[in-house]
């Protein structure tokens, strides 16, 4: 069983430095990633952004003691304070900002924040602990926010249909796994998002008067 709650860095020793943002840069994208506490959101950044990301990871305290529950992430030794943030080219003119939401119910005030002005929403999902996901699930169908959720797959454990009934999606919403670890598959989820806007948003030969 993996720990979804280490930083994965972008780049590796020696590696060659990220290139800077196009000039041509014109149209700014966001997406913000959400879920419970230590669901791996802060990996998922890391693990897809071409750029090393922004981290608000703080070492956990024992001020945190009664306030945050860590007993089912013992791994789990740092915390998101604020956000993360990280940053991806689609074409010359296009770039895509990640943004991964802190997990704890003391930070959901930031949540509509990050909401404003976002494209959508990845729900990230540790199918052990499926009920601390609800809220994000709620908060974002009250923003009017489209979103698709991607379960974190740790171990072996109930399957797709199962899960989503247990987090009563509708068929509408894509459900995907994904290992946050995996940039092929952060990718991935980031795709099924676009497909499922694209499905939400683009013409229709109804709406456009077409035969």
């Amino acid at each position: 069983m993996h720990s979804n709650a280490s930083d994965i860095p972008v780049q590796s020793p020696g590696s060659p430095a990220p290139a800077p943002l196009s000039a041509d840069a014109q149209d700014a994208l966001k997406i913000v990633v959400v879920g419970g506490f230590g669901v791996g959101k802060t990996t998922m950044v890391g693990a897809v952004s071409e750029i090393r990301p922004l981290s608000t990871e703080e070492v956990m305290t024992e001020a945190s003691v009664g306030v945050d529950d860590p007993s089912r992430v013992r791994s789990k030794t740092t915390t998101t304070a604020a956000f993360d943030f990280g940053r991806i080219t689609i074409t010359e003119d296009k770039i895509l900002y990640l943004f991964g939401a802190p997990g704890q119910e003391r930070f959901w005030f930031l949540w509509d924040q990050l909401f404003a002005g976002s494209l959508g929403a990845v729900v990230l999902v540790d199918p052990r602990r499926v009920e601390e996901s609800w809220y994000a699930i709620d908060r974002l169908e009250a923003h009017g926010t489209p979103f698709v959720v991607a379960i974190n797959r740790f171990e072996a454990g109930p399957g797709l249909d199962a899960l989503r009934e247990a987090l009563d999606l509708s068929e509408g919403v894509p459900l995907v796994e994904c290992d946050a670890r995996s940039r092929d598959d952060c990718k991935a989820v980031l795709i099924s998002l676009v497909r499922h806007l694209n499905d939400l948003y683009a013409p229709s030969p109804a709406r456009e008067g077409t035969p």
